[in-house]
């Protein structure tokens, strides 16, 4: 609630002084009478009059406090805002080769990345994102929705073990990854199309080779970040052994000038990230760097509020009045 004249409301600073009048000289002016002894009345008992003639005073105040608000002006005001959203429609084209399950990222690299993935999903609840996956081959998991619980949900069901166990040709086809990633943005109205395009390797399979996907992607208009993620020279692999699990160093072979290639044939960034901190920078930069256009126009109307004010005056002035010339009536 806001106040138009709120100058007014000094005014009842003026209840102070008129309370201390009241204490202090009230006695003063009550009618008294002459008794020779007031033994006989020293432990009578307070009659309820008595009790009761503090409320006139109360009732004045209240009135008094009423009629100050009233002239303030209070106002109650209803606002709502005009919200037009210019979304992004990007695309997450991810590395699902069995290279992926190196443990140089925590807890391997497949997982620190659909970690980071979902953070940045959450993040943008305005844009149409999808999912391509890839390892020797390609498809999409989830087009391009603006339902990111269902794109989360498909998210967490990539499993880090799809190309080792068979599900999927093994290898790293980014080439093939990100041209199905582009087809999905070709037909998109939007004014802003990216690719995420994430590899811990080189493109050793697939028909279509990167450079001529990012051509194609630089013709639609598409910009593509390109992630380069594992460590610089050996990562650890858990490799299947009879009775368990042995891990050996391998070797990290990422292809980052054909990476920054795709990257500026298309007015895009390249990355490298050697560890989880550093995959969620990469994420929180790139976040900063295509944000969503939003308009936003707020309206709003004032409404008086003093009614309520004037009513509780009324009454309290015309209860004071009505006590006064009946219970509290005085005989000159």
């Amino acid at each position: 609630m806001e106040f138009a004249n709120k100058e007014y409301l000094f005014l009842l600073l003026l209840l102070i002084p008129y309370l201390l009048w009241y204490l202090m000289y009230r006695k003063k002016s009550e009618p008294t009478i002459r008794m020779s002894d007031t033994y006989a009345f020293r432990y009578a008992p307070t009659s309820w009059k008595v009790r009761l003639m503090p409320l006139q005073l109360l009732l004045r105040m209240l009135a008094f406090v009423m009629i100050v608000i009233v002239l303030a002006r209070p106002q109650t005001q209803n606002s709502w805002k005009h919200r037009t959203v210019e979304g992004i429609d990007i695309m997450l084209a991810m590395d699902v080769s069995t290279s992926m399950l190196a443990e140089d990222l925590k807890p391997n690299r497949l997982d620190a990345a659909k970690q980071v993935a979902a953070e940045f999903i959450s993040g943008r609840p305005d844009d149409n994102i999808g999912l391509t996956i890839f390892a020797g081959e390609s498809f999409t998991q989830c087009p391009m929705t603006i339902d990111h619980s269902s794109l989360l949900n498909l998210l967490q069901n990539v499993r880090t073990d799809i190309a080792q166990r068979g599900l999927i040709e093994d290898g790293t086809a980014i080439g093939m990854g990100l041209a199905n990633a582009v087809s999905r943005l070709k037909d998109s109205k939007a004014k802003s199309k990216v690719v995420i395009l994430l590899t811990d390797g080189s493109n050793n399979r697939g028909d279509i080779s990167p450079l001529t996907a990012a051509e194609i992607a630089k013709s639609l208009g598409i910009r593509v970040y390109t992630i380069g993620v594992g460590t610089n020279k050996v990562a650890p692999y858990p490799m299947v052994v009879a009775g368990g699990v042995q891990y050996v160093n391998i070797p990290v072979e990422i292809d980052t000038e054909t990476l920054r290639g795709i990257a500026q044939a298309t007015d895009a960034d390249f990355y490298r990230a050697t560890n989880n901190r550093e995959l969620k920078n990469i994420y929180k930069e790139i976040d900063q760097l295509e944000k969503s256009k939003l308009s936003v126009t707020q309206f709003s109307k004032r409404y008086e509020a003093f009614q309520p004010f004037a009513i509780v005056a009324i009454i309290a002035l015309l209860l004071e009045i009505l006590l006064r010339i009946t219970i509290f009536r005085r005989i000159p």
